[in-house]
């Protein structure tokens, strides 16, 4: 019998970050986990929601010191989300790296690059890069990038040493069991729209959940059945509460059934992030929202693609262009099948399968 890993998980989570990285790193330590892998993750930035959820699901959990002094930063563009300089944040995760021996270093974090990285090869045999914006250069052995861009085989080209291994698409998109299991019973949508799912991420800091009930509720009223999803941190949670009571919408807070729900929805109203990769392997269409440049580009690509509808970011996404959209594919059946087989043929709910055995050697 092959002796177990021994991984570790450098990632954030906070109302800038979002909790998507987490979501995303915890399924594939869930994944790594059925293969006996030890895992330790190693957050500076987390909600307590996201402590008991990782704590849960078996693993252990370091927290790094989150003084809230102010630092001299580095000068990545998305620096001022790690809180401290990357050389204090690689001597705080060296200690608790120390004395064990790590095959793996997995990282997905936006202001850490080849600085951190090399500090790192200190302790650990491999380094695993997750990226989504391709804005710097890595010391990696494996670079995951997840997403749909028309030049995804350039993007990372001068960012990266020859021998780092490099797995590009959706192919590899990070989804958790469920996803690939309810594909199975999947199809795409025929018609006409009867279930409308809400989802704009864990946080939600503009409340465009409010935005979209709203939307519904002008061009529907109550004849569609709503499924409404927050996560345990969302700032406007009772306010959502309250308007899903009044128009008899179903509210669901933290859930563990997303797929579930994915599943059951004719169409979906949400962010462009991670998250539209669950969507497309069920054949889920979205009217999609960007709140930052990497789900700008997700939703843009998808659009052109034609699995989606991209209505702009937080500043230009008005609700009256959501409730246009709604229009367009309740009013339009055979739009939303030709957009629904589109996402349908993207995703195919192995990519957690596929990357774990990257790392297991496989």
């Amino acid at each position: 019998m092959k002796a177990s890993i021994n991984v570790a998980f450098r990632v954030d989570a906070s109302h800038d970050i979002g909790i998507g990285h987490v979501m995303r790193c915890l399924t594939l330590a869930n994944r790594l986990k059925k293969s006996a892998a030890n895992i330790r993750f190693i957050c500076r930035h987390l909600p307590e929601s996201l402590h008991a959820l990782i704590s849960s699901e078996g693993h252990e959990l370091a927290l790094l010191d989150h003084s809230g002094e102010v630092v001299q930063l580095d000068k990545l563009v998305h620096s001022h989300l790690l809180g401290t300089s990357q050389k204090q944040d690689a001597f705080d995760t060296l200690k608790v790296l120390s004395g064990q021996t790590w095959d793996w270093l997995v990282i997905d974090h936006y202001a850490i690059d080849e600085i951190f990285e090399l500090e790192l090869r200190k302790v650990v045999k491999k380094i695993f890069v997750i990226d989504d914006i391709a804005d710097r250069p890595h010391d990696c052995d494996v670079l995951l990038d997840q997403n749909l861009y028309p030049n995804m085989e350039s993007r990372y080209a001068d960012k990266l040493s020859k021998h780092c291994k490099v797995l590009l698409g959706p192919k590899y998109a990070l989804l958790r069991d469920e996803f690939h299991q309810l594909r199975e019973q999947a199809k795409p949508r025929v018609g006409p729209v009867r279930r409308i799912l809400v989802f704009f991420g864990g946080i939600d800091p503009e409340n465009f959940t409010k935005r979209a009930i709203e939307a519904i509720k002008n061009v529907s009223g109550n004849n569609l059945l709503v499924d409404v999803i927050v996560g345990a941190e969302h700032p406007y949670r009772l306010e959502v509460e309250e308007s899903c009571k009044l128009q008899n919408y179903n509210l669901y807070v933290q859930t563990k059934h997303m797929a579930d729900l994915m599943s059951k929805a004719d169409l979906a109203i949400g962010a462009g992030g991670s998250a539209s990769w669950e969507r497309c392997c069920l054949g889920l269409v979205t009217i999609s929202v960007a709140f930052a440049d990497n789900q700008y580009d997700i939703a843009n690509s998808l659009d052109k693609f034609g699995a989606c509808i991209f209505i702009g970011d937080q500043n230009s996404a008005a609700q009256q262009k959501i409730e246009g959209s709604l229009k367009l594919f309740i009013n339009d059946s055979a739009k939303l099948l030709l957009a629904s087989k589109k996402a349908f043929s993207l995703v195919d709910g192995c990519g957690a399968q596929r990357v774990s055995e990257v790392l297991l050697g496989k």
